[in-house]
Formats: C-alpha cells, structure tokens, sequence
C-alpha cells in the first residue's frame, strides 16, 4: 500500500524528497565552520574513548567484569568517532557539497550498529550494577570474566545482525514507488520498540531497584565499620556513575527515536537542520561518555593524566595501586 511519507535513512535522520533540490555546487562559509566543529567533535570523541581503552586495557587494576563492559562501550563509541562521524559530517553537508544515497545506507547500517551495541552495552553494565549492589555476595559467581565475554559476543553478535538486516531492507525499500505501509511500521514502531524503548525500560527498572536497595544500604551502614561504609560508597559511586551515563543517554538518544516514532503520523514535516541537530545530538553520546567517566571516577583522572604525560612510555605502572 502506497504510503507517501519522507525516506528514513537512520536512527536519527530523515531525508525529504525535496532535500536534494536545496543542493548547490560549492560550501558557503558556514559549511566550512560547521565541517570545522563536526570535525573537531571527531577528534575529541576518538581521543576521549582511547583514553577509556588504553587505560583499560593497560592497568591491571582495571580488569574486572565491569570495566570490561565499559571497554566494549568505548570501543563502540570509538568506532562511531572514527566511522559514523565522517559519514555524516558528509551527509550533513550534502545540502552544500553532494548527495549519495548509498552514502545514506553505509551511515545507516553503522550508526544503527554501533548505537544497538551502545544501548546493549548499557544493559549488560545494569545488570552487572544489579547484581554488585543488590546480591553483593552472589556477585562473583553471577558475573565473572566468562559471563562478560558472553555478553558483548551477544551484543555484538546482535548489534551487527540488526544493522545488516536494516541495509537489506533500505535496498529493498526502492522497489516501492513512494513508502509502504509496512515499512512504516516496521520502521517507526517495531525498530524502536526492540533496539530502544524496550531496553531502555529495562535499564530503568534496574536502576530503580537497585537505587532502592542503596538507599537501604545507607540507612544501616550508619551502624557498620568504616571498612564496610569505604566499600558500600565506592560501590554508591559507581552505580551513580553508570546511571549518570544511562540519564546522558537517554537526553541524547530519546529526541531521534520519538521523532521516528511520530513522524510519519504527523501531517507537517520537521524541518531538515532540526532533525540534523537531533541526529548529532544522538551521536555526541559518544563524545560525552568518557568525560563521565573521567569526572567520576578517581582512577581514571589518574590514568588520563599518566597516559597524557607519556609516564607509561617511560615506566611499567601496569601494576600500579
């Protein structure tokens, strides 16, 4: 059934029909700043999320089931610096340079895998949080090194089957003359229910509960030895941290998926810089996560400022305290 609404392209973007009559044949000025500041945004997201990885994957304080989940988050963030970033700086700038509809589906099939990776990375993070602060004594024999492997192979695994399976069906989307009925519903509904609305509710419960049990855990640590209140706090900081990367999530990711929800149902279109604006804001997620990181945790200011300085290149600190 014919449906005649705009082309999605990506999680974050839409494309008119009469977008590509805007194009012209040489970028203005404020082209080249906006390819200057994207750009930039590139550098700063593949800097940060390396910081994350060396540090990481350098100190052996630094192995252990949750920093692996938080290596496999960075190593997705990095990805979308170095790959989701300059295709859609080009893409944004199609209005001034070009436009290239398989560009669209290369950005599409990335971003889409990379993003699901993010938000599964994000729930394997919940659920290793749940089981440190909610069942502290069951933790090492629930999460353990070979659990973690186990999910990011699934996360990955799925994160590339659903970003294949979207290419697929952007190339099957040009056999219809103008929108099918089913692709609006599998793409406005479906697509957003399993790779975003659904997991994220998910993440919500379990930080709720576990939100719960720390404030009980406050209650009665009043009571305890100082060793157990040292241990409980670290553990309270770390929850909020990994739930201060779930709310910057949700402020970055939430704009994208409800306009692709609603969208299509809507009679008037939303002009193309806005869902631009909101597509970038979705990708700078990337950006910001390791200054969270950075910010919250005392170990990795510590490990930023030793690998910046170069102090690993001129001593072994992978056993440092």
């Amino acid at each position: 059934i014919p449906f005649p609404l705009p082309v999605w392209t990506d999680f974050g973007l839409i494309v008119f029909d009469h977008f590509s009559n805007k194009l012209t044949s040489s970028p203005s000025v404020i082209c080249v700043i906006l390819y200057f500041f994207l750009a930039l945004l590139s550098v700063i997201t593949v800097f940060g999320n390396l910081l994350v990885i060396i540090s990481i994957a350098y100190f052996r304080q630094l192995h252990t089931p949750t920093h692996s989940l938080i290596l496999s988050l960075a190593v997705a963030d990095l990805l979308v610096g170095i790959v989701v970033f300059p295709l859609s700086m080009a893409f944004s700038l199609s209005s001034c340079l070009f436009y290239d509809g398989l560009l669209c589906k290369l950005r599409q099939g990335f971003d889409i895998t990379f993003s699901t990776c993010s938000i599964m990375n994000l729930c394997c993070i919940s659920v290793d949080r749940y089981f440190a602060v909610c069942q502290p004594l069951m933790y090492r024999t629930k999460i353990n090194q070979r659990v973690v492997v186990v999910m990011i192979v699934v996360s990955w695994g799925v994160s590339v089957l659903v970003g294949i399976g979207v290419i697929i069906a952007g190339f099957n989307n040009t056999q219809c003359e103008n929108y099918c009925l089913i692709n609006v519903f599998i793409v406005s509904i479906t697509g957003p229910v399993l790779s975003f609305y659904f997991p994220v509710i998910i993440m919500l419960c379990i930080y709720l509960k576990i939100f719960l049990v720390a404030q009980r855990q406050a209650r009665s640590i009043q009571i305890a030895a100082k060793c157990a209140a040292a241990v409980s706090k670290m553990e309270r900081k770390s929850t909020k941290t990994l739930a201060t990367v779930l709310g910057v999530f949700l402020c970055c990711w939430t704009p994208s998926f409800l306009c692709i929800t609603f969208l299509p149902f809507t009679s008037s279109p939303i002009p193309v810089p806005v869902i631009e604006a909101m597509s970038w804001l979705a990708l700078s997620n990337s950006t910001l996560n390791p200054f969270i990181y950075a910010f919250y945790y005392r170990w990795f200011r510590s490990a930023f400022k030793m690998i910046v300085s170069g102090k690993i290149l001129q001593k072994n600190f992978a056993h440092l305290n």
